[in-house]
């Protein structure tokens, strides 16, 4: 039976770290000027209470990992270093004039690329030069997304003493042969090493990202994998499906072919089997890819019913405004979205000539932030209630999901959605039932990756 579901169900869709989804992005109406009024709108609103977030897209990788959707420039040039950073720091300046006020920070994450790639001092500049204006709300999480090739304890140590509680380690998957398909040679000695360094200078949370899916993946690499990072522990387990897109990332320098993946029905049974293995070992599902040991704040999160997912993902903390700063970074006041260009040059240049370098961004209208809601409910917490915020459409989004009903995926009880158990793989596939863009303007080209 669930493999017929998964047949039926297996169908592009988006991830939904934002509505509307990236592509339907309605750029006729957002304007650079639009974004900086609802940001300040936003931001006023909030900042004393809860406090903003920040992500920084530090976008330099000394070579390409093929199985990687994210913008990144390759380069083994590290004096590129110290140009970003001024040029991150102008940027910073630029929204601090717009928004009056010293901000509060509540939650700040470097992401990439390889944040790793850049030296220990070159961070603590960065970070000094982002608080001589700002504050540390004091119940911050601060986190980096580190490579355990080239992570250092130099690294971890500095961090830390700034306050950085919460680290995450690429792994993927230990199997040499898969590593080199993907061009991601990463010894286990090289996670074992940074794990545990990270685990004795203090850090409240280590997690290690998996991918099942990829090139030469089989049941008995993938239980390899869990073994070894059983060993190590982790607080936080980040579960991805391999998205293959090359339709977005092209083919460069990947070492397989088409035929090499393993089928739709292998790598569910990989996920199937891996979570299996993984709640055996005490973790806990979270949301949607994402597994956590009960001791962890994701957890104690999603207990509380204060899980919040954005551009960075799942999230223990919930803020209204998170600004995202470097080449290609997405911001987001909740009333809109923007990007920065994803061009390292083209994004210089205009910080540089002291503009706020967005490309592109959504003003969202009231079905947008309603349907927003209704979507970050789903994914969040795997329910949501129409009693107080009536749908638009309703009948016809309730049209959409009779076949899910029909197939158990879902439960209506009054006027509340649950997702079932049996439900929780396909909830990116449920939430497209809400998606009113998608549903009125189907993408006639491929745009998204698999659900299943």
């Amino acid at each position: 039976m669930q493999k017929k579901l998964i047949q039926k169900y297996n169908t592009p869709g988006p991830r939904y770290t934002s509505y509307p989804t990236v592509p339907y992005w309605d750029e006729n109406t957002f304007s650079l000027e639009s974004w900086k009024q609802t940001l300040v709108k936003s931001y006023q609103e909030t900042n004393q209470k809860d406090g903003i977030s920040i992500y920084i897209h530090l976008p330099f990788c000394e070579s390409l990992c093929t199985f990687c959707a994210c913008h990144k420039h390759i380069t083994k040039r590290h004096e590129v270093e110290d140009d970003y950073i001024d040029t991150v720091l102008e940027e910073w300046k630029l929204y601090l004039q717009l928004l009056g006020e010293k901000p509060r920070v509540k939650e700040l994450h470097f992401g990439g690329g390889t944040p790793t790639f850049f030296s220990p001092e070159n961070l603590i500049r960065l970070l000094e030069g982002l608080f001589e204006n700002a504050e540390i709300h004091p119940e911050h999480e601060f986190s980096i997304e580190g490579h355990p090739n080239n992570t250092t304890r130099e690294h971890l140590q500095a961090l830390y003493d700034f306050g950085f509680k919460r680290i995450s380690f690429g792994v993927q998957d230990y199997d040499l042969q898969i590593q080199e398909a993907i061009n991601r040679i990463q010894p286990y000695e090289n996670v074992e090493r940074v794990t545990l360094q990270a685990r004795e200078i203090g850090y409240e949370s280590i997690s290690h990202d998996l991918v099942f899916g990829l090139p030469f993946h089989s049941l008995e690499k993938m239980k390899e994998t869990i073994r070894l990072t059983k060993k190590l522990n982790p607080d936080r387990i980040a579960f991805y499906s391999y998205a293959h897109v090359p339709w977005v990332k092209g083919v460069g320098q990947r070492g397989f072919d088409e035929e090499d993946l393993p089928t739709p029905d292998k790598k569910r049974e990989l996920y199937e089997v891996g979570k299996q293995m993984l709640e055996e070992l005490d973790y806990v599902e979270i949301g949607m890819d994402h597994f956590a040991l009960k001791s962890d704040s994701m957890y104690q999160a999603m207990i509380n019913q204060k899980l919040h997912r954005n551009f960075m993902g799942y999230t223990t903390s919930n803020t209204q405004v998170m600004i995202g700063l470097g080449m290609s970074a997405i911001s987001d006041s909740w009333y809109s979205f923007a990007q920065n260009h994803k061009s390292v040059k083209k994004y210089t240049d205009l910080v540089k000539g002291g503009t706020i370098p967005v490309v592109k961004g959504h003003i969202l209208n009231e079905e947008d932030l309603l349907i927003r809601r209704h979507i970050l409910n789903l994914m969040c917490h795997m329910e949501t209630d129409f009693t107080e915020a009536k749908f638009p459409e309703l009948e016809s989004v309730k049209n959409n999901l009779a076949e899910m009903e029909k197939d158990e995926l879902i439960i209506f009880e009054d006027n509340r959605l649950k997702v079932t158990e049996k439900g929780r793989i396909f909830v990116r596939n449920i939430c497209m039932a809400f998606d009113l863009r998608m549903l009125r303007n189907q993408p006639q080209t491929k745009i998204f990756s698999m659900t299943i």
